[in-house]
């Protein structure tokens, strides 16, 4: 038995993720206005995706059931104690990733949020999960939130907010990642500065395309 296969966890995902199912960004009044060549050219600017962001603050964005249980499985497989996350949203990936902390005996989750409305929700799942106490939400622009007061070694990190950010947010966390840490970076594709990076050993990293949206990469030694 584990955490991610029992109340109150499971009942817990299944609800948000039924719920997740009547919330399509595709379908959504707040970018119904916007081509898809818009939403790309928001998705790639480092400034402009705020926009596209702000819009989408009552969505909950989140990861699929699929990547949601390869987040467990690779911390509890790693034996990860401490992951980073940028984009929190309402916490689905979060709970994942939690979940595999405690079935490790324990660890420290730090995960960022721009949005504050998203924020509440997200702690309210992860309290209604019991796995709130595993877990450091920080509010506001990741490119000061994750700037200072990191574990001194990171285990996991989860890319899954504005994709342009990626290679920032990476150089952020990159001297304190650990030999064979794992990055997990969701529609990597709409960054493709970091998929050049991680894809490259001389910058130090093992990439792979792994599933249709994620690029699943190691840190090296």
């Amino acid at each position: 038995m584990t955490t991610l296969t029992t109340a109150p966890l499971a009942p817990l995902l299944e609800r948000l993720f039924e719920e997740v199912a009547t919330l399509s960004p595709r379908t959504s009044a707040a970018i119904a206005d916007l081509s898809s060549e818009e939403r790309t050219r928001l998705m790639r600017s480092k400034t402009e995706y705020i926009d596209l962001y702000a819009r989408l603050k009552d969505l909950p964005l989140p990861v699929s059931r699929e990547t949601g249980t390869l987040l467990y499985m690779l911390a509890r497989n790693s034996g990860a104690r401490t992951v980073v996350e940028f984009g929190t949203s309402f916490g689905i990936s979060t709970l994942y990733l939690a979940a595999a902390l405690r079935d490790n005996g324990g660890g420290r989750l730090v995960t960022t949020e721009f949005e504050p409305s998203k924020v509440a929700r997200a702690r309210e799942n992860l309290k209604a999960g019991g796995l709130d106490d595993l877990v450091e939400i920080r509010v506001g622009d990741a490119l000061q939130t994750l700037a200072a007061d990191l574990p001194d070694t990171i285990d996991l990190l989860l890319l899954d907010g504005a994709k342009a950010l990626y290679p920032e947010i990476l150089s952020l966390v990159e001297s304190r990642l650990r030999p064979g840490a794992l990055i997990v970076a969701d529609n990597a594709d709409h960054s493709p500065d970091y998929l050049a990076r991680v894809r490259s050993t001389a910058a130090g990293y093992l990439s792979t395309p792994f599933a249709e949206d994620v690029e699943l990469s190691m840190r090296l030694g």
